[in-house]
């Protein structure tokens, strides 16, 4: 099953018995990915920024099954002033930050090495030449297989794998951004701090490069669907349309929006992250629906 479990809310507002058990099921149902940050989620109230990565590392050495999974955590983000609850305080991505960073989550994962290791933030304070070269470092090292950007712009992620390749080193596999079937206005300013939304000239980077995987959050928009009224700035022709075909579709194979778009996103060998926070919401994106050339089709027709 080719998603990332989200897992901001785990060891907070998702008590440590249910981020267990929607694990459990989640492993059970065939997932293996599981998508976290060394800063999650330290914008809640009373929260650190640890509680995600230490549940999952109580849960993988209660279970004993770390070879099974698939560990993505992230660095750059996490306040470097205690009690921040905004990035303007983000560690950034120096080469001593990195090396740092990595020994924290893997003490708090419970683990020698992550499967990728993401910058999470574009940090323009530092030599890009330095970033890399630190992430470079860490592969070397064994303690990341692979590395990726978060919230990068595409000329930041070609300039970082260029300076990579020319110094033989590791290059950028992994990019993550923020995408779902439904877009925002064009120049919209998403007002959800360091998002940063997919781009046409970042798809076709992707498909031209080739050694690239595109990781998606919000790509089911926070549950705006089905649960919740959608925000402002999708308000506009093309929602409309989209939504219209979105549910025709889902009525001819009876499966669920979330679902379609899950399914949407995979077709094109997109790696959607989902959060959950019950089982219920796990046993929806769990199912596998398959989409045939003509509702792909449909649903890529232009507004």
């Amino acid at each position: 099953m080719r998603i990332a479990l989200g897992t901001i809310p785990f060891g907070t507002t998702v008590d440590e018995a249910t981020s267990f058990a929607i694990l459990d099921r989640f492993v059970e149902g065939g997932g293996t990915m599981l998508d976290t940050a060394n800063n999650y989620p330290f914008w809640f109230d009373g929260a650190t920024g640890d509680e995600s990565e230490a549940t999952i590392g109580r849960w993988l050495a209660s279970r004993r099954n770390r070879d099974s999974v698939v560990i993505s955590t992230k660095c750059g983000a996490r306040p470097a002033v205690p009690g921040a609850r905004t990035l303007d305080a983000a560690e950034g991505l120096s080469a001593g930050v990195i090396r740092a960073a990595i020994e924290g989550s893997l003490r708090r994962l419970g683990t020698d090495h992550v499967d990728v290791y993401w910058a999470h933030i574009d940090d323009r304070s530092t030599p890009l030449e330095e970033t890399v070269a630190a992430f470079d470092e860490l592969v070397l090292a064994g303690k990341a297989k692979e590395v990726g950007a978060s919230n990068h712009a595409v000329w930041r992620l070609e300039r970082a794998r260029a300076l990579a390749a020319a110094r033989g080193g590791t290059r950028y596999r992994h990019v993550q951004l923020r995408h779902s079937y439904l877009r925002p206005r064009p120049w919209v300013h998403l007002p959800e701090g360091g998002h940063t939304q997919v781009s046409d000239e970042l798809l076709d980077y992707v498909r031209a490069e080739g050694d690239l995987t595109l990781w998606v959050y919000s790509s089911l928009l926070a549950g705006a669907y089905t649960a919740k009224p959608l925000p402002e700035y999708y308000d506009h022709p093309g929602t409309t349309r989209r939504l219209a075909v979105l549910d025709e579709v889902a009525g001819e194979l009876g499966a669920t929006r979330n679902q379609v778009v899950l399914a949407w996103l995979r077709a094109q060998d997109i790696v959607p992250i989902v959060g959950v926070s019950s089982m219920a919401q796990l046993e929806e994106i769990i199912v596998d629906v398959k989409l045939d050339d003509e509702h792909i089709a449909r649903l890529d027709a232009p507004a």
